[in-house]
């Protein structure tokens, strides 16, 4: 097909590509049936048909347990899948995040044409192994880029991770001696992980609902509104 002169063909994304953010957003926008692609450093990923077991269902309790914590507390901002132009070289579209507002302290905004700029404090992905990019090129520019707190939910190997930026630098968040996860960022979002693993999401929500309870929260909820 020839093209006139003055007119640039608009060419499809395709995995691998190595494009500018500014060249992903016009390709992908003129892909209006494509549902997930991330610009990852530079790289193009775009996602295969996800599975029941590995992706749907698990995507559905953490936004489930994520959901409900928004729902007691005002101000925090849950979102499924939006778009987020973290630098010059990303814009990702994680599984489930969690933010604030700037006027809470948040470090990311809402842009005028309604993306996410900047990191969000709390990010979950869905990956189905230890292979996925999602424990490692995206580890990474989520430390560098300082989201508070990375949740990896490892599928097929039965294992979840929480980590917490400290120093520029993700660790693992250890257990409490009740055997939770509680967030250093969010008081009063609590995870068994157990229960989350073996698909017990009624007990899940029954311990958030106890972080809902307590102290923290309450006066979490009490700044945020003022």
């Amino acid at each position: 097909m020839n093209f006139p002169t003055h007119i640039t063909p608009i060419l499809p994304l395709e995995n691998g590509d190595k494009l500018s953010r500014d060249e992903f957003e016009r390709r992908y926008n003129a892909m209006p049936n494509l549902k997930k692609a991330e610009l990852v450093e530079g790289i193009v990923y775009m996602a295969s048909p996800l599975h029941f077991e590995s992706h749907g269902k698990p995507h559905g309790f953490i936004l489930t347990w994520l959901g409900t914590y928004c729902a007691a507390t005002p101000s925090v901002h849950f979102a499924d899948n939006a778009t987020v132009r973290l630098d010059e070289d990303t814009e990702i579209q994680p599984d489930a995040l969690l933010f604030l507002p700037p006027a809470q302290g948040g470090q990311c905004r809402i842009s005028e044409d309604d993306f996410l700029v900047g990191s969000p404090e709390l990010i979950v992905e869905i990956a189905a192994s230890s292979a996925s990019y999602d424990l490692h090129s995206k580890r990474r520019i989520y430390q560098r880029c300082g989201v508070l707190e990375y949740l990896i939910w490892v599928v097929y190997e039965q294992r979840f991770e929480w980590l917490q930026l400290r120093q520029g630098q993700y660790v693992p968040l250890q257990p409490d001696a009740m055997g939770l996860l509680r967030s250093q960022v969010f008081p009063g979002l609590v995870l068994v992980v157990e229960a989350l693993l073996t698909g017990d999401l009624a007990k899940v929500l029954a311990k958030l609902q106890q972080g809902l309870q307590t102290t923290e929260h309450t006066a979490f909820v009490e700044k945020l509104s003022k």
